[in-house]
Formats: structure tokens, C-alpha cells, sequence
């Protein structure tokens, strides 16, 4: 008769621990950090460089877009270094000391143009971002075109 009141108890105990005992050990995706946009991110120092991403032409040329906010209270200037297949190409960006954010790139003839071979739409290039006395960061940086409305007018 024991044998008979328990038996659905253990099965059901085994039901439960089986279907749900999987998620005790699970990562949680809600706690992973990540890039919600595009373009991707990186701290350096007292910046904070958002959304950085490369808008290409078929020319092999591409314009440098993101957004960066400088919380360091003084003026800053951010060097951005890339390869172009024959030499390295350092080009300077003035960051005000404002704690608001800069946009990089809305005028593509006024930004930051990158070339090289391995310039790729849909692939990563390696840009590198530095300034003052802090440690850069090498960063992989997504390559489009103007194929999507949102970046049509930051083609170079």
C-alpha cells in the first residue's frame, strides 16, 4: 500500500526536477552586457565612445560615425589610428569638455574618413582609439553601406 501512495509522489518529483532543474545552472541572457545598436562600444579613460561603427562607399573609403562623451571636465584629443595597407594613419578628434554627447560622422566630408584593404562591407576593421596618458583600445569595428535608410546620408 506504501509502495503505491509514494510512487506517484517520486514520479512527479522527478517530473519536476527534470523539466525545470535545467535553468538552475543557465546563464542569464538578460544579464549579459552588449551593443543594442550596430555599431559597437568602448571605455577609454574618462570616454565613453557608443555606436562606433564604419559607413563604406564602392570606392573603398569610409566615414567614422559614433557618439562619445567626455566626462573628464577638461578638453580632450582623441587620436584615431587605423592601417591603410601601406602606412599607419593617425587622425586627431577635438572632444569639448562638456558632459554632453559629440557626434562623429554626421557630416561624412568633416569626419573621420578610413581606407584600406581590408576594408570589407559586413566585416570588422581594426581601428584604434587614444588619448593623453591613458591606455588605448583596439577596437573591431563594424563595416556598412548606405544600403539602410538610417545610413544612406553618412556615406562619404
Amino acid at each position: 500500500m506504501r509502495r503505491r501512495f509514494f510512487a506517484p509522489l517520486v514520479l512527479a518529483a522527478a517530473v519536476i526536477t527534470g523539466t525545470t532543474g535545467c535553468t538552475l545552472s543557465a546563464e542569464i541572457a538578460t544579464m549579459k552586457e552588449y551593443d543594442p545598436s550596430d555599431g559597437v562600444g568602448a571605455d577609454i579613460g574618462d570616454l565613453a565612445l557608443r555606436n562606433i561603427l564604419l559607413i563604406s562607399n564602392d570606392a573603398g573609403e569610409a566615414n567614422l560615425v559614433m557618439t562619445v562623451v567626455n566626462t573628464s571636465g577638461d578638453d580632450v584629443t582623441l587620436n584615431v589610428q587605423f592601417d591603410d595597407g601601406s602606412a599607419r594613419i593617425t587622425q586627431s578628434l577635438e572632444l569639448p569638455a562638456v558632459p554632453e554627447r559629440t557626434r562623429i560622422g554626421d557630416n561624412p566630408s568633416a569626419g573621420v574618413l578610413v581606407s584600406g584593404p581590408e576594408l570589407i562591407v559586413g566585416g570588422l576593421y581594426p581601428v584604434y582609439f587614444e588619448y593623453g596618458n591613458v591606455p588605448g583600445e583596439l577596437v573591431f569595428v563594424p563595416v556598412l553601406d548606405g544600403t539602410l535608410p538610417e545610413y544612406e546620408l553618412l556615406v562619404p
